[in-house]
């Protein structure tokens, strides 16, 4: 689990999503999964658990990433401690906290991208990539 912005967001795995004692001592209140081929985690119910089921490639539903990007913006705006996990954490997960990030400090997604870059390996997936910016206009700012 690698904090990407100060005491409001993580990006990790699924290893990490269902780790309660772990989310707990980084007083997490909130993960956002779009893990595809994961079930989905079973988690305490102080927890808010959000589940985007993507793909890593294209071909997801505009709908679902709007989603998943917007439910982001939205525990952001509201200050509340937010995981984003996918499988590996490397792609999917990233994608979604970048562009999420993006919109909720008024950043272009390719420097908050940059940043993220810098706490660890990613591999994040130019066709996702693309999908998500294709919806991003159409997120709500959530300041």
């Amino acid at each position: 689990m690698r904090e990407i912005h100060p005491h409001l967001l993580w990006i990790g795995n699924a290893l990490d999503a269902r780790d309660s004692r772990a989310l707990f001592d980084a007083e997490i209140e909130a993960v956002v999964d779009v893990a595809f081929e994961e079930p989905p985690a079973t988690l305490p119910r102080q927890l808010i658990y959000c589940r985007f089921p993507l793909n890593d490639g294209g071909g997801n539903r505009a709908a679902i990433l709007l989603h998943a990007v917007q439910c982001t913006v939205d525990l952001l705006a509201a200050g509340t401690r937010t995981l984003v996990a996918c499988s590996a954490g490397m792609s999917r997960s990233p994608t979604i906290a970048a562009f999420a990030l993006s919109s909720h400090l008024d950043q272009p997604a390719e420097e908050v991208l940059l940043g993220i870059a810098q706490v660890g390996a990613l591999e994040v997936k130019g066709p996702l990539w693309n999908d998500v910016a294709a919806v991003l206009p159409r997120v709500r700012a959530g300041r």
